[in-house]
């Protein structure tokens, strides 16, 4: 205790004890840098970890709105090609002078043998039997059947449905028939002296008053002259696209729309 009031009042009454105290200051900082350095360290490496866990929670977070950026550019793009579709089918019934109106797929026949589509209009909307279905690049089917809120379509490949048409080269007229394949049609009974092709494009004839003329049905795919045979054999593929199509359009003739009048009356 006396020791210290001396070198107290030396400090104090003696200039080269400043020296010797500013001599102990150098001597004294590294010993104070590393008691010190423990605790810059600690803090050094908190705020570094505090940076590190705030970059992941932002890496987390523009991971999730890339993810829903993402979801919402391909519902865009689904959005995109829908309307593609629309304007297309719009264009087509621009085509036609028939009563018309948009429908949507809802169910296909599970059988592979029954080549039918379920649609999402039926009595209440003012769908009636035997209306043709087109989309935006031919002739799909017609409907067969109807409840009050969905109708049911026979595709003009299914084995019992057949549609009246015309070589649209030639106005050759025949039947085509459907054979069960999505992918092809044949038409019955055409002599071997007709001018028809592979390539020739089928357009509905309008005979039966079911279909609406001039409408695409198919293109020929194979034409077949055996001497063997009576008949050339014609094959063709539909120009609809029957397991693809979605956005459909059902078409009253103008027969249709008269006999409905008609039944209105009664």
């Amino acid at each position: 205790m006396v020791v210290s009031l001396l070198l107290i009042v030396a400090d104090y009454q003696f200039e080269p004890m400043q020296k010797v105290r500013s001599w102990l200051s150098v001597a004294v900082t590294p010993v104070q840098w590393m008691v010190d350095l423990p605790e810059q360290s600690w803090t050094w490496m908190n705020d570094r970890l505090q940076e590190r866990e705030a970059l992941l929670a932002e890496n987390r977070q523009l991971r999730a709105q890339v993810l829903l950026t993402e979801r919402e550019i391909q519902k865009l793009a689904s959005l995109m090609a829908e309307n593609v579709r629309l304007r297309e089918l719009l264009h087509s019934s621009q085509k036609l002078d028939e009563q018309v109106m948009a429908t949507q797929l809802i169910g296909v026949n599970p059988d592979p043998f029954v080549h039918q589509l379920i649609i999402n209009d039926g009595s209440q909307d003012g769908v009636n039997v035997g209306q043709a279905v087109l989309d935006q690049t031919g002739v799909m089917g017609q409907v067969t059947a109807i409840t009050p809120f969905t109708s049911r379509v026979l595709l003009i490949t299914d084995a019992n449905h057949a549609i009246p048409v015309q070589v649209n080269r030639t106005g050759l007229r025949s039947v085509a028939y459907g054979r069960g394949n999505y992918a092809s049609l044949e038409l019955m009974d055409v002599p071997h002296t007709n001018d028809i092709k592979v390539g020739d494009l089928l357009v509905s004839s309008g005979l039966g008053l079911r279909f609406p003329e001039g409408y695409p049905v198919a293109k020929v795919t194979l034409v077949e002259r055996d001497p063997g045979r009576d008949f050339t054999r014609v094959l063709a593929k539909p120009t609809a696209r029957l397991s693809l199509s979605r956005q459909l359009l059902l078409v009253n003739t103008a027969h249709q729309q008269h006999e409905q009048a008609q039944q209105g009356a009664q």
